[in-house]
């Protein structure tokens, strides 16, 4: 390997970086994971946690929580997926969560007092997020619909040839029946 293909190496690889550090600011922007955000996050402490009036909740089914990686299932798609990006981009937050659970808190608990805090802001963030899911699940019913639609068409005009051919065939007999009288 020659220098010269080393250096292209090198440029291509921080241009995918560079593309790479945009589409995560994209998806940390679609997450909620504003400066905003973080801001609230950082003023957090271990008494904000602590002292959180829950509500008394009963227990899951199965007992304990059972764990996906870092973040619990019982939690929206779009949460986990925000619960994974703020974990890794505030460490701050990571770190009150690796104080509080298990000892004090459950997971679950955990999750569900920081979303109750982060409410006001990443709540615009959560209806959008879902407002495109439901976009792209009417996309694909449409697309589906008109594929569909299209055999449909497909079987309805066989049906129709098929159908129209013995008539014919009946006219002719006809045609032929009165021809000889």
């Amino acid at each position: 390997m020659d220098i010269y293909s080393w250096f292209r190496r090198r440029k291509d690889s921080s241009a995918t970086g560079s593309q790479d550090k945009e589409i995560k600011q994209d998806d940390e922007e679609f997450f909620g994971i504003t400066d905003q955000l973080i801001h609230l996050i950082n003023s957090f402490t271990l008494d904000t946690f602590k002292n959180f009036p829950l509500p008394d909740e009963q227990e899951t089914i199965c007992g304990d929580d059972a764990k996906s990686g870092n973040v619990q299932p019982d939690l929206s798609d779009w949460q986990e997926r925000h619960a994974t990006l703020v974990l890794s981009k505030v460490k701050e937050l990571s770190q009150l969560r690796f104080r509080l659970c298990p000892r004090y808190l459950k997971e679950r608990q955990f999750w569900r007092i920081y979303f109750t805090l982060v409410k006001n802001i990443v709540a615009e963030y959560e209806l959008h997020a879902i407002r495109v899911e439901r976009l792209k699940q009417m996309t694909v019913e449409k697309e589906n619909v008109k594929k569909t639609s299209g055999c449909e068409v497909e079987m309805l005009e066989t049906k129709q040839t098929t159908t129209v051919a013995p008539a014919t065939l009946v006219e002719e007999n006809a045609n032929a029946l009165l021809s000889n009288n």
